[in-house]
């Protein structure tokens, strides 16, 4: 089979395609699926320079955490799944290359209106906002959330499914063009942020002295103390990115004052099980949605994937507005 390869760590330059084995065939739960297109994140970026390797079991030089595709075939325990099957699903690692091994309750049907692109843009994004907002920030209709970098995949996949839950939503970019775009999918109120940092006097205004209930963002230990300041009395910070940094100044004072729960969350490094719950929540209350048209993926752009080293450029240039999918 054809994979992106890290040849060597530290570049994107260092992509490579290689050939490499093919999977052995799948046994127990296993499904075997033939990979047609593949999404792009930032967690692949870092996996190139060498900063974020996959959990055990899984090859540091072939990334990939979303991919959409056919069973080709599945192990003696798997009744869900039959070859020939549309899927997308969810791994810790090697989602970028020609076939890949998943457990059966780590995959997805790709609803019929959905190419394989198209749906190669959703499983990380979704599953990764509705389990922050809704499982752990337990966001309810009229609530209000914030959302920063709310032009990224995530960002976007959080703004549709909490306008579809009813909720006010306030969001921050760098740049004005992308929360003028953000409108489109029902973005309340847009917020720039550029070196300065200082959003949560515009927040209280927003949300009329009361601050938001639920802050999803994706940026990190430069936000943090105003992540704090923004939050309404018994609201959920979760945090899901660190693009700014990791370590920040904690005032625990306010924590106590407003009653806050902080809460850490990331896929890639949960149990099967716990992915698995996700994924069927993800299943019960998103792909609905998807199927009646409510709301769609967030594609950006696809890249063939000979191509892939550029696709990389364009994700980390910070350009991309939703997600960057390669194409097998």
């Amino acid at each position: 089979m054809r994979s992106v390869y890290i040849n060597e760590f530290g570049s994107i330059d260092n992509l490579e395609i290689r050939e490499l084995p093919d999977p052995p065939p799948p046994a127990g739960t296993q499904v075997l699926v033939r990979v047609r297109s593949a999404g792009l994140n930032r967690a692949d970026l870092l996996q190139a320079r060498g900063l974020y390797p996959p959990p055990a079991g899984y090859s540091p030089n072939i990334p990939g955490l979303e991919f959409a595709g056919e069973v080709t075939s599945v192990g003696s325990d798997v009744a869900s799944w039959k070859s020939g099957d549309r899927v997308f699903g969810i791994t810790a690692g090697e989602a970028q290359a020609e076939f890949i091994t998943s457990d059966d309750t780590l995959l997805a049907k790709i609803p019929d209106r959905f190419s394989f692109a198209e749906a190669a843009a959703v499983p990380e994004a979704f599953i990764t906002a509705h389990d922050a907002i809704f499982t752990l920030g337990n966001l309810q209709k009229d609530e209000s959330l914030l959302i920063h970098a709310v032009g990224s995949g995530v960002g976007l996949a959080a703004l549709q499914l909490a306008k579809e839950k009813g909720a006010f939503v306030i969001g921050t970019s760098r740049t004005s063009q992308k929360l003028d775009r953000c409108r489109a999918f029902g973005l309340d109120e847009g917020m720039a942020i550029g070196n300065n940092v200082d959003f949560a006097e515009q927040v209280k205004e927003a949300t009329i002295g009361k601050g938001v209930d639920v802050i999803l963002d994706l940026v990190g230990a430069a936000y943090f103390p105003q992540n704090l300041a923004s939050l309404a009395v018994k609201g959920y910070l979760v945090l899901v990115g660190l693009t700014s940094g990791a370590s920040a100044e904690f005032n625990l004072g306010i924590a106590l004052q407003k009653r806050l729960k902080i809460i850490g969350t990331m896929l890639r490094g949960r149990s099967i099980e716990e992915k698995a719950d996700a994924l069927k929540k993800f299943t019960d209350e998103v792909i609905p949605l998807f199927e009646n048209g409510s709301i769609s993926p967030n594609l950006d752009r696809v890249y063939p994937f000979e191509q892939v080293r550029e696709a990389y450029q364009y994700l980390a240039s910070n350009v991309s507005f939703g997600k960057v999918v390669i194409e097998f």
